[in-house]
């Protein structure tokens, strides 16, 4: 009966329109995660020194991350792109150079980078998107602090309050929490309204704006764009503003479980497909997903009623 299987028949027509088959059901899929620094880190806006960034990136490489293990349950390849780490690690030959510098400048008291940087970030993105050769493309990130970046560019974009945007990222007590807040309600304090390159100037960050790129690149070539938690969403937004077409091939993962992403969501008036109360970033909500848009698609095989031999619903009277 049309209708019984909810959310997963307009995902189904969504995704096949995105990748132009219905009978894309084993479509092959990808995570890149972007990763780079963040100068407000200086203000001790997270629970984790900047260190950690490229610590993680390592652990990516070395495939001991969550993101590693639930790809790998999946099948699915995952490739990891330096935008900018202050601290990178020593072993980097599997990871992809796209810096664009040692991590931003720290935006509580001045611009994140020039506009010129912004830009290439975009530019960048746009240009990695055309060489990924998966139908569907799942973006994850890390950097300690861009929780700060993301709810700053998300309250730049929307006019969102930051009050309603700030969460705990990697979990902060109360004091720190309160902290983070007077922070990002003075680096927001800086700048009035500003276009959406000038937001990504201001505010950051470079994963954020390569992202943001890819997004774009990828949204507008027949891919289908997975789009993670709140850091990954607040890119999506930023695309969406450069961009407004290519939003229409995003799949909202989940709903994290960082205090702005429901705020940030229900502005965008985006439906994601999970809510498991997670907040890791890497991509993992993005990876969950998967499985669900290949069963989405996977509908256009089963039979219709009249070729299963079954008897139409009685006229309504």
């Amino acid at each position: 009966p049309i209708g019984s299987l909810g959310r997963l028949e307009s995902l189904a027509v969504e995704a096949a329109a995105i990748l132009g088959d219905m009978t894309a059901s084993n479509a092959s899929a990808s995570l890149t995660i972007f990763a780079a620094d963040h100068g407000i880190a200086a203000q001790r806006v997270s629970a984790f020194p900047q260190e950690v960034t490229g610590q993680m990136v390592a652990n990516f490489l070395a495939g001991g991350a969550a993101a590693n293990v639930i790809a790998a349950q999946f099948d699915i390849p995952m490739t990891v792109v330096d935008c900018g780490i202050a601290h990178p690690p020593r072993r980097r030959d599997a990871l992809i150079d796209l810096s664009l510098g040692g991590g931003t400048a720290d935006s509580s008291i001045g611009p994140a980078m020039s506009p010129e940087t912004a830009r290439k970030a975009i530019a960048q993105g746009r240009h990695f998107a055309c060489g990924i050769e998966s139908k569907i493309v799942c973006f994850g990130e890390m950097g300690i602090a861009n929780t700060s970046a993301a709810a700053l560019l998300a309250h730049k974009l929307s006019g969102i309050s930051v009050a309603e945007l700030v969460g705990r990222g990697t979990g902060l007590d109360d004091t720190a929490f309160s902290h983070k807040q007077e922070v990002l309600e003075r680096a927001a304090a800086r700048t009035g309204a500003l276009a959406p390159i000038e937001a990504l100037a201001e505010v950051g960050g470079f994963e954020i704006g390569t992202m943001a790129g890819a997004m774009v690149g990828a949204g507008t070539s027949n891919k289908l764009v997975v789009v993670d938690g709140f850091i990954a969403t607040a890119a999506a937004a930023l695309a969406r503003a450069i961009e407004p077409d290519c939003e229409r091939a995003f799949v909202y993962a989940h709903r994290s479980a960082e205090h702005g992403h429901r705020t940030l969501l229900d502005w965008l008036e985006a439906e994601p497909l999970l809510d498991l109360d997670m907040r890791l970033g890497e991509g993992t909500g993005a990876l969950l997903a998967v499985p669900i848009i290949h069963a989405a698609l996977s509908l256009f095989g089963m039979a219709s009623f009249s070729q299963a031999g079954v008897s139409g619903a009685p006229p309504i009277s």
